[in-house]
């Protein structure tokens, strides 16, 4: 069976302003605070999960032991089902995200606020996360719970 690994950052990268300081991150996804994680490459992860739920592959959730790239992953959670929303842009001056509800086939808003607390982080920190994307790209919205923003 094909395993698909997703790493998850243990701190806050060096491009953002908390630095080093902890993101608590593996904890908050085992305890269902951290309830899913956004990624570029919308159309790469959308064929990864359809592998998954249809028992293909895994998905292997992982933290780095040390330092990024350069030291061994640790996993702490595998899925074999998985879900998928399409992030289409997220507008911070706004305070709106905009996703795509797949059964509807229609954008709609989410609040910035939310996205950012169900991804375990506070807004100005989810804010200053994504500073460097193009936040004009769809992004994948993975999700570790059942909760989809389709179903609110």
């Amino acid at each position: 069976m094909k395993t698909f690994v997703l790493t998850i950052s243990q701190r806050f990268p060096q491009t953002h302003k908390r630095k080093g300081e902890n993101t608590y991150f593996p904890g908050k996804i085992l305890d269902e605070i951290k309830i899913h994680t956004i990624r570029a490459n919308y159309d790469l992860w959308a064929k990864r999960i359809e592998m998954i739920n249809k028992g293909e592959a895994v998905l292997s959730v992982r933290y780095w032991y040390e330092k990024p790239y350069r030291s061994p992953q640790i996993e702490f959670a595998e899925f074999t089902s998985i879900g998928l929303e399409k992030l289409k842009s997220i507008d911070f001056e706004n305070g709106f995200a905009y996703y795509v509800d797949i059964v509807k086939r229609n954008v709609l808003p989410v609040h910035v606020a939310d996205i950012a607390r169900n991804d375990g982080l506070y807004t100005d920190d989810f804010e200053n996360w994504f500073k460097g994307y193009d936040l004009t790209k769809p992004m994948a919205i993975i999700h570790f719970t059942n909760f989809r923003y389709s179903n609110t």
